[in-house]
């Protein structure tokens, strides 16, 4: 019997989460599986979880699968024109407010003269 629920329980791997959880333990999936088998109602509880960890995977794996193929739809070529006709234009407004800056950077120097010190 104990080998046939590990059989269950390897089929079944949901039911760890609960045991980690701390909601079940081992002995009281074991004497629901002593008391009412493998195919019975006691365990819908459990093992809807596992179904729709199954739907959520395979969800994911198209989902993936999707981004991939629009991966393979994209034309290289023009998304690095695209790219480098935007650096050109950030170049721009990059030269315009250098510009600006560097003629307010640009004062008139005026040496110190040597007699004074510290604003004497």
């Amino acid at each position: 019997m104990k080998e046939q629920f590990k059989e269950f329980v390897k089929k079944n791997p949901v039911l760890i989460k609960y045991t980690k959880s701390k909601e079940m333990t081992w002995q009281q999936f074991y004497e629901l599986y002593d008391l009412y088998g493998e195919d019975d109602n006691v365990w819908k509880k459990y093992l809807i979880d596992n179904q729709e960890q199954k739907i959520n995977s395979i969800k994911e794996t198209t989902a993936f699968a999707d981004f991939l193929a629009f991966l393979k739809t994209i034309n290289l070529d023009s998304l690095q024109e695209g790219i480098n006709s935007i650096q050109r234009v950030l170049g721009v407004f990059q030269d315009f407010s250098n510009k600006d800056t560097k003629q307010e950077e640009k004062k008139e120097y005026k040496p110190r003269p040597l007699y004074k010190h510290f604003e004497d």
